[in-house]
């Protein structure tokens, strides 16, 4: 099996039907992308879009968000979803890489995640990729539902 992960520049129908399969994966709240909401995704200056190709069909998605901030560029991994087929594969691993380079590369300091404890295999994937627990609370304030 071939894992390919890119980046992706434009909207197509292959995309926006894995952002359905895959995106459900991720949560059961998420409303369904369109070819305008992925555009929209795509069109912002910070987000980088990643998608990771197991024999030529797209398994996991991941999106790079790289942000000047005081402090220095910064980079955070968001919606790391691989399809429940292809997991154990490699896929998560591969996406992860690339987007460590691609952050490495546009000069971040640093590269931030979340995810939940409940989340066993992602946790052990990122503690595999270097990334290390900080003592840190997340915090979320819901502007709209």
């Amino acid at each position: 099996m071939s894992i390919d992960v890119e980046v992706v520049r434009e909207t197509n129908d292959e995309l926006v039907d894995a952002f359905a399969r895959l995106l459900p994966q991720l949560s059961t709240t998420a409303k369904l992308l369109d070819h305008d909401a992925v555009a929209e995704v795509m069109a912002c200056n910070s987000n980088i879009l990643l998608v990771a190709r197991l024999d030529g069909v797209i398994v996991g998605t991941l999106t790079l968000v790289v942000l000047p901030l005081p402090s220095g560029l910064r980079a955070r991994i968001e919606d790391v979803v691989v399809d429940v087929a292809a997991r154990g594969h490699g896929v998560g691993a591969a996406l992860i890489d690339e987007a460590v380079r691609l952050a490495k590369d546009a000069g971040a300091r640093t590269v931030d995640l979340t995810t939940r404890p409940s989340r066993e295999a992602a946790n052990r994937l990122y503690e595999r990729a270097g990334f290390q627990a900080r003592d840190s609370k997340v915090y979320r304030f819901t502007v709209a539902e």
